[in-house]
């Protein structure tokens, strides 16, 4: 019988707690990682005057409609100020100045506090958090993970999984591709992160990421103010965390005394490897309990509501042109490298259409100059993707959806730059995942075109959950068997 979960208590329920606990009162925005000195605005690009709690709110839930707005009224760069301490977020769409963010100094341009919001969740180990050599360090233990060769061996599990998911799908069904395109991804990352495919682990696991990832912005702003914490909303999302970090520390522990650890191609146990000396980490110290915590959510957070929400749209954009989804169909019936081209150029272009983060932030470490400006350290800048991905000068008819526009045979020989199309960043903090969530999305959009046909229904539009955007009515769509 398989061991219960709830049972289980290493490194120890208090211990537990209070890990979580010190995570969400020192890495909050407002918490002791910041000097409280306010940052000198002179000279910066112009922004609203509203105050900065406002500011802040807007930014936060009307984020598809703000960027385009300050982009009209303000050109090519604009500040907003932000909670708490009128904290400066300087904001550009021109790709020549992506360009100069994505290639600058990395001891001067930190990812990681311009990540702060995500402390409380992720940990101050997390590689979206960490800067300088901690983050080269993560980034080269996790690397390995997400090669080619890697990926190749994922692929399999991938088709398994969207394959059972499809299997359960109705004929004339009408469906929020959202939902099941969630606990599709959902149902991939944790087999792929922990390789756990036991029914009882899984259904103790769901529930705790599923609310880890549907935190309300309002609970994301609330992390500058830890007092607020003794309000039920914010002490709901502690007590979650709390038992999401039970469960895996103690899948951890286990895994550590597993014997056929080195058979198990999985993140965790190839993480778990790394002070043996083998894949490629051969100079490397084994990680912590906690190091691999926050890694493993990281991995969690960021390579499952980001990909089921590019693969919603998607599908509900296929369903909106017969001539699209023939083409598509042709693609998955196809199953050579052609076929996948296609079917990745459908996941770029719904990512390009429907961006899924708004924005990719570094903050400054010592006065800089960027795009013209000479800013302070301690601003934050960065490129807006909602308005690189709608500039017509990159992308013709940039309201349509057109996956053509990935494939250069189709292009006139020519792609989009990776400083125009970033919806995983760029320089050496591009998205470690970005190989593995195209895989993913080529291969699940195989299967579900190779069995049905889909029509939209109904319109949708964007909305903000968490620091993501999805689909507001779950881009609805009605699969039908295909004769």
């Amino acid at each position: 019988m398989t061991a219960d979960l709830s049972d289980r208590s290493d490194p120890g329920a208090d211990a537990t707690r209070e890990l979580a606990q010190r995570r969400f009162r020192y890495l909050a925005p407002a918490g002791g990682g910041r000097s409280g000195q306010r940052i000198p605005t002179d000279g910066l690009p112009p922004g609203p005057r509203w105050p900065a709690l406002l500011q802040t709110l807007a930014l936060i839930r009307f984020r598809h409609q703000l960027h385009p707005r300050l982009h009209r009224r303000y050109g090519e760069a604009f500040t907003l100020r932000l909670v708490p301490g009128g904290t400066p977020l300087v904001l550009f769409t021109s790709p020549e100045v992506t360009k100069e963010i994505f290639a600058g100094d990395p001891e001067v341009f930190y990812a990681g506090k311009g990540n702060a919001i995500l402390g409380p969740i992720m940990g101050e180990h997390s590689l979206l958090l960490q800067d300088s050599q901690e983050h080269h360090r993560a980034r080269k233990l996790l690397m390995p993970a997400f090669l080619g060769h890697a990926l190749r061996g994922y692929r399999d599990l991938v088709v398994e999984v969207a394959a059972a998911e499809v299997d359960g799908w109705r004929e004339g069904e009408e469906l929020r591709a959202l939902e099941h395109m969630n606990r599709l991804t959902l149902e991939v990352i944790l087999r792929v992160v922990f390789g756990v495919s036991d029914e009882e682990r899984l259904a103790a696991l769901r529930p705790r990421v599923t609310r880890t990832v549907e935190i309300s912005p309002i609970v994301l702003l609330g992390w500058a103010y830890p007092r607020l914490q003794r309000f039920k909303l914010w002490r709901d999302t502690l007590e979650n965390q709390v038992e999401l970090d039970r469960l895996l520390y103690a899948e951890i522990a286990e895994r550590r005394t597993a014997g056929d650890l080195h058979d198990r191609n999985d993140v965790l146990s190839r993480l778990l490897r790394v002070g043996a000396g083998e894949d490629g980490a051969t100079n490397e110290a084994g990680l912590t309990d906690t190091e691999l915590r926050d890694q493993l959510v990281t991995l969690l957070l960021a390579g499952h509501e980001t990909t089921a929400s590019a693969l919603s749209w998607a599908l509900y954009e296929l369903g909106r042109d017969p001539e699209l989804l023939a083409r598509s169909q042709r693609a998955a019936d196809a199953r050579d490298a052609e076929g996948d081209a296609w079917l990745e150029a459908v996941v770029k272009e719904s990512m390009r259409l429907h961006p899924i983060i708004p924005m990719v932030v570094r903050t400054l470490m010592r006065p800089t100059t960027v795009g013209g400006y000479d800013l302070p350290a301690g601003a934050t800048v960065g490129p807006s993707i909602i308005v690189s991905h709608q500039r017509s000068e990159e992308f013709e008819a940039p309201e349509e959806f057109r996956p053509q526009r990935f494939l250069a045979e189709l292009n006139g020989g020519e792609v989009p730059p990776l400083n125009v199309w970033i919806p995983f960043g760029g320089g050496v903090r591009r998205c470690i995942g970005a190989g593995f969530s195209l895989m993913e999305g080529t291969a699940v959009l195989g299967e579900v075109l190779r069995r049905y046909d889909v029509a939209a229904v109904g319109s949708d539009v964007p909305k903000v959950r968490n620091i993501t955007s999805v689909p507001r009515r779950g881009a609805r769509i009605r699969v039908t068997a295909r004769r």
